[in-house]
């Protein structure tokens, strides 16, 4: 064998789903654009939306994927959970929202676009009141269906947090804001998931360069951005800037034990709820 065939046949290509979102590329502009040294490791990005990735992670198509906690919940066998990458809104997360001015008290009444069944925004709207009625539509159609009358209100997560008031839209409930009030813990959306039949060595070792990434955007922030903006479906740089400082934070680059209690804590109580079937296993590496 020549040396170059043994030098190519020294790397590991680990596969790394995660949406086409501008958080998530902002995360791994490091790994993406090749900055980093990763030791004989390559890896390999898909970009999918995260119904499809939910999805996915039920037949563990990749070595590494964003994952709603929710949809962790059918998952934890398979994948474990990495330290770092996650979203978490701390006294904010997914906006109920309406045409009309509505009460919260009115939300059991409602028929409410939401943006898939197995994200964490839908589990924490079900844990609020589990009595509404709810039409599955893509994240990014959410408001223009609640704009034409055809739901009452809209879930919404993603970037439409920033901008549903000019679009005419009412707020009737921030589920963060209810969920820190309710636990005085911050809200978790989604995180990054490891395939644990990769074992304990090379888990480590994933979860080390993909900290590092996430390290490397904070530190080059402006060329991260500017690297994320091809991901932000035509949003203003600033308003672009303003939506991933609120879910690439302190507790992205680490949950601290406060972030992982959060997650337990959310997935513990769809299980007491009835909402999930069984009692979650979550582990994080390291």
């Amino acid at each position: 064998m020549t040396a170059h065939a043994e030098a190519t046949a020294e790397f590991r290509t680990i596969t790394v789903a995660h949406s086409p979102d501008s958080d998530d590329a902002f995360m791994f502009y490091g790994l993406a654009t090749n900055k980093l040294e990763t030791e004989g490791l390559k890896f390999e990005h898909t970009l999918k939306d995260i119904q499809s990735l939910n999805e996915d992670a039920k037949n563990g198509v990749y070595d590494v994927t964003a994952i709603s906690f929710h949809a962790y919940a059918y998952v934890s066998d398979k994948y474990a959970l990495l330290p770092h990458g996650a979203s978490i809104g701390d006294k904010y997360g997914p906006i109920v929202v309406s045409k009309e001015t509505r009460d919260v008290s009115e939300i059991g009444q409602m028929k409410i676009a939401v943006p898939g069944e197995l994200t964490s925004a839908y589990l924490a709207l079900r844990l609020f009141n589990n009595e509404f009625k709810h039409v599955v539509v893509p994240f990014d159609e959410i408001i223009a269906v609640v704009q034409r009358g055809e739901a009452d209100a809209g879930l919404l997560i993603h970037e439409g947090q920033l901008f549903y008031k000019q679009m005419g839209l009412d707020k009737v409930l921030d589920l963060g804001e209810w969920w820190h009030e309710k636990t005085g813990l911050p809200l978790p959306m989604g995180g990054n998931a490891i395939r644990r039949d990769l074992g304990p060595e090379l888990m480590m070792q994933v979860s080390k360069h993909l900290h590092e990434s996430i390290l490397y955007s904070m530190e080059n922030r402006e060329d991260a951005l500017q690297y994320a903006m091809q991901f932000a479906r035509d949003m203003a740089p600033e308003m672009a800037d303003r939506f991933i400082a609120m879910w690439v934070n302190d507790l992205t680059l680490d949950y601290g034990e406060r972030g992982k209690k959060a997650v337990r804590k959310l997935l513990d109580e769809g299980y007491k709820a009835g909402i999930i079937p069984h009692k979650v296993r979550v582990d994080f590496v390291g």
